[in-house]
């Protein structure tokens, strides 16, 4: 059995696939088509917005530039994340 993290976050910029392709394999396999995706990226485009909520994105979160917001930002989505939200029961794989 391999337990899955509590969150992913996932950025849609990436060096050999697209972060949209990797969320649509998440949502695609059984073991991991209710682990929680958050989408923290740069892109503030609608249709990168569009497509991660048409892969069921869990929530899409625009990254702060400065580094400071980043780590505030990042702080309170773990907060969120792993304190606030209710999550699906697990499931053993």
């Amino acid at each position: 059995m391999c337990a899955l993290p509590a969150v992913m976050l996932l950025d849609l910029k990436l060096p050999k696939v697209s972060g949209l392709e990797v969320l649509k394999a998440i949502r695609a396999d059984d073991r991991t088509k209710h682990l929680p995706v958050v989408i923290l990226t740069s892109s503030n485009e609608d249709k990168d917005r569009l497509g991660a909520y048409d892969y069921c994105a869990n929530s899409y979160v625009v990254k702060p530039v400065d580094f400071d917001q980043f780590v505030a930002a990042a702080v309170q989505l773990g907060l969120y994340w792993l304190g606030l939200n209710a999550p699906p029961p697990r499931r053993e794989i």
